[in-house]
């Protein structure tokens, strides 16, 4: 069995490299370096140690990924072919070391190889001391080559390793400026801890890249952020703020006084301005529309924390589950080629969801608009034939429901007067199917047409004195020269004007 000794060798030179490290590296065994470009390397030379390195990968490999890979399985190679090596890495084998990890992968259940961690000392307490920054304040470690911007939190100090050159430092910088401002102070450190070598220099983020020292040897720290409004940007920051709007001693008095159901209207409201605003075609309406949808999201998820029905993090959970379990062909064996295919897959799934659901309804997608369910319902109905046989029979039930709602107003039952009028609506969404239209569409026309007339009201109205100079009748009148002069290709209307109908609102379409 062959054996890879990793050793570390340590963030600055031999003065601080552990004696049994040197003897391994003096051994006489094969040594092989990750990079020559490290203090102690000048002490091999010195002491005429022969050695092979991987720096020439580094500019062979597409990414870094397939660099350290590519490490590993060399390693690997190597040892079956020579025996026993030693491979040395910068700092401590097992700190910000992808291309150990890999190894160990690549070594793990082969009963031909052994690899065998040494010890050494990391960059990170070198690093540290420099800055003169305790990480017990809070501090994410990140690897450079890797970094994503949903790893980054201003709210915490933040330590990126393996800056190995001005490409790297030129992703980086990009990286941190999607949540940092381009003069944000940033503190680049070199060869920490090493006497003759050592360089801290504070630079604004968007120079980081302009740095001609940049090698092997360097980290960039990235101080918290103590100003609020920087905080911003990040998810848990605002949801933070959300749970302040919710404490019970000073938070505000309208948050707290919310529940599911009091605020179930804002989430209906709230969607609605979204779809608006992707009609707008405006992508900062519909920035600012999706943080208004997120904050009826986050209030429920904060109102239901406080009774310990769930978190946040349930609803991320609930919603990455239903993710993966429905696309099969993204995170599991199946395939999909097209849109088509992706959606039977999702529709697949989804029925493996439902199997033992019994009910003809029961699988009619809830997230939608009420007269959109409605009309699901009715259509799953009509398969079965529970259906009216002419369109005669639903004007009549038409007409029964509206007299039924008009006995309620006269006993005036909030209740009851919500149901007969659900009632009502629902035999329109009936009678919108038998005809082939869409109650949407439908309502959505007469919206347009209430406003193109109403506007000529109201400037007729300003322009005679205003509105407190008018009675129904004066805007009546106004009304009809609006008809008269809007093409709103209707043939004609049969309602009455509201002076003709006393009592009645003049909000009518």
């Amino acid at each position: 069995m062959a054996t890879i000794f990793v050793e570390g060798l340590g963030p600055g030179d031999t003065s601080g490299l552990p004696l049994g490290t040197w003897r391994r590296l003096t051994c006489g065994l094969p040594v092989v370096l990750r990079t020559r470009v490290h203090p102690v390397v000048r002490a091999l030379d010195a002491e005429g140690v022969a050695y092979e390195t991987f720096d020439e990968v580094y500019d062979s490999g597409e990414s870094f990924a397939q660099i350290y890979r590519e490490m590993a399985q060399r390693l690997k190679r190597w040892a079956a072919e020579r025996g026993d090596i030693v491979y040395a890495v910068p700092g401590h084998p097992l700190m910000a070391e992808q291309s150990v990890q890999e190894l160990l992968a690549l070594s793990a259940g082969d009963t031909g190889l052994r690899v065998e961690i040494g010890s050494g000392q990391s960059f990170f307490d070198p690093v540290c001391t420099a800055l003169g920054i305790d990480p017990i304040d809070g501090l994410c470690l990140l690897d450079g080559t890797l970094l994503q911007e949903d790893q980054l939190r201003p709210d915490l100090h933040l330590l990126i390793a393996q800056v190995f050159n001005r490409a790297v430092a030129s992703e980086v910088k990009l990286t941190l400026m999607e949540v940092y401002p381009d003069e944000y102070p940033v503190t680049v450190v070199r060869a920490a801890g090493v006497a003759g070598e050592e360089r801290i220099v504070q630079v604004p983020l968007h120079e980081l890249d302009r740095l001609d020292f940049i090698d092997h040897l360097t980290s960039v720290f990235v101080p918290r952020a103590d100003e609020e409004p920087l905080r911003r940007r990040d998810p848990w920051h605002v949801t933070a703020l959300v749970r302040r709007l919710r404490h019970p001693e000073d938070g505000c008095p309208w948050d707290l006084k919310q529940t599911h159901r009091t605020l179930r209207p804002y989430v209906i409201e709230e969607a609605y301005e979204v779809a608006h605003a992707i009609d707008q075609g405006d992508p900062d309406v519909l920035a600012q529309e999706l943080g208004d949808l997120l904050l009826q999201i986050l209030l429920h998820a904060q109102i239901a924390s406080e009774f310990g029905d769930f978190t946040v993090r349930d609803v991320y959970q609930a919603l990455a589950d239903k993710l993966v379990r429905r696309h099969p062909h993204v995170f599991g064996g199946d395939t999909a080629r097209s849109a088509e295919e992706a959606e039977q897959s999702w529709q697949n799934a989804k029925a493996a969801e439902t199997k033992d659901m019994p009910g003809l309804l029961d699988d009619v997608r809830q997230g939608q608009p009420a007269h959109a369910i409605a009309r699901a319902y009715q259509e799953r109905a009509a398969k079965v034939g529970f259906e009216w046989s002419d369109i005669g029979q639903v004007f009549d039930k038409l007409r029964e429901e509206v007299a039924e709602l008009g006995q309620e107003l006269e006993v005036s039952n909030r209740d009851l007067t919500l149901a007969e009028m659900g009632d009502v609506l629902f035999v329109i969404v009936n009678l919108a199917r038998w005809l082939d239209l869409d109650v949407e569409e439908a309502l959505s026309a007469a919206n347009r047409k209430f406003y193109r007339r109403f506007q000529h009201v109201e400037r007729r109205a300003l322009a005679a004195g205003g509105w407190a100079q008018h009675d129904l009748a004066a805007l009546d009148a106004y009304w009809a020269e609006a008809k008269a002069l809007v093409d709103d290709r209707v043939p004609s209307e049969h309602a009455g004007s509201p002076s003709q109908q006393p009592g009645q609102p003049v909000n009518r379409r």
